[in-house]
């Protein structure tokens, strides 16, 4: 059995939602033309990953095999409702550059992988770190992504300017194209770090 560190580390490195599985496609395209953006959506999906895993984790259970998926999405769906109207009473400006993709967190494969894969398998503890770890990890993999497409497509990190007069933005890292074209480099540098390190 991996320890509480192993369980915790995979989902920001070794197993990676973005980096490594190649989940959550949709919102990591769409949402990081900016840091902030980035942020923002890995930290909702955090607290709805958190907060499903426990509560499917600790009622496991009860839940019938029949219309355990029913009562997952049901569950999600409850913590997503909360986060859509935490972030439209205190960040809406936030709130309105996430748009669709709040409510989609329900059915993000991320969220439901783990709520199938593990949270259904464990004790409440072992999926709260499961959920940290590959929550955090996602939240990372979106910031970064963020950063690097709103450095060279605006010339600033979390709204702020630092790039000097003379800077001439890359627009196309401002497009959806520009979305495939960093996350496909990414996925290269990573995959060949991975490689380097002998970490399959």
């Amino acid at each position: 059995m991996t320890t509480l560190a192993q369980e915790f580390s995979k989902g920001i490195f070794k197993e990676n939602p973005t980096f490594r599985l190649v989940l959550g496609m949709c919102p990591t395209l769409a949402v990081t033309l900016s840091a902030i953006n980035g942020f923002g959506m890995g930290i909702s999906a955090l607290f709805v990953l958190v907060c499903s895993n426990i509560a499917i984790s600790a009622l496991r259970n009860v839940i019938p095999a029949k219309v355990r998926m029913p009562a997952y999405i049901l569950i999600i769906a409850t913590f997503v409702t909360i986060v859509d109207m935490v972030l439209k009473a205190y960040a809406a400006t936030l709130h309105e550059a996430l748009g669709i993709f709040i409510p989609l967190i329900v059915v993000n494969c991320i969220i439901m992988g783990r709520a199938e894969a593990f949270a259904r398998k464990n004790t409440v503890g072992r999926s709260v770190i499961d959920a940290l770890g590959m929550g955090i990890g996602f939240t990372l993999s979106l910031t970064v992504l963020g950063i690097i497409r709103e450095i060279f497509g605006a010339g600033s990190i979390f709204n702020i300017q630092i790039m000097g007069t003379a800077f001439e933005p890359m627009g196309i890292l401002a497009t959806p194209p520009g979305a495939f074209i960093t996350l496909g480099v990414m996925l290269g540098l990573v995959n060949y770090m991975f490689k380097r390190l002998g970490i399959e």
